[in-house]
């Protein structure tokens, strides 16, 4: 005579314990092991304002989270964004590419044999606008490197500002050699 194999019917008690000590040994495994990992959320909101400040490397507070966030970038992470900064306030990231999107004084030409090659200083830019309308450029680079770009109304509204940006567009500007007089006989 051959022998049926053995089937155990759990009960409904026994059922409820095997579920009750799975999930909540899998939630806590899953607690710890996201608490183990480093936050490295920006806030978005913070960021917003320091990049819009007269210089964020001159606020304590916000070299730290900026530079966090240059670095997320870097890595392709995306750029955080700020729920409450209300209607027409925001910031965004663009990667730089030369000679389009990258000012003329960071923008590098080199002559090949088969061509021109373009190439920027920086990496990325960080555009905040204020009330739908441009307020600063911050471009950077994977090296760290940040040179901020201020618009005419941020700099009427601020007063003061870090004028790198505008010191280095000047001296580029007296580096280019003298434009050709007309020419009376053409």
């Amino acid at each position: 005579m051959s022998q049926l194999p053995t089937v155990v019917v759990p009960t409904e008690r026994a059922e409820r314990a095997r579920i009750h000590g799975f999930y909540p040994a899998l939630l806590i495994a899953a607690a710890l092991t996201t608490v183990a990992a480093p936050a490295r959320a920006v806030d978005g909101c913070l960021l917003l304002l320091c990049l819009a400040a007269p210089s964020w490397r001159a606020i304590s507070q916000c070299v730290p989270p900026v530079m966090q966030a240059l670095r997320d970038l870097a890595r392709g992470r995306p750029f955080p964004t700020c729920a409450m900064s209300g209607p027409g306030n925001r910031a965004n990231h663009q990667w730089a590419s030369a000679p389009g999107n990258c000012p003329p004084q960071y923008t590098r030409v080199v002559e090949l044999e088969n061509g021109v090659v373009y190439s920027c200083d920086f990496d990325g830019a960080v555009s905040v606008l204020i009330d739908g309308s441009m307020w600063s450029r911050t471009w950077w680079s994977m090296g760290g490197a940040t040179v901020t770009e201020f618009s005419p109304a941020s700099k009427a509204s601020l007063g003061t500002w870090d004028t790198q940006f505008d010191d280095d567009y000047a001296a580029w500007l007296a580096s280019l050699p003298p434009p050709e007089p007309p020419c009376p006989a053409c």
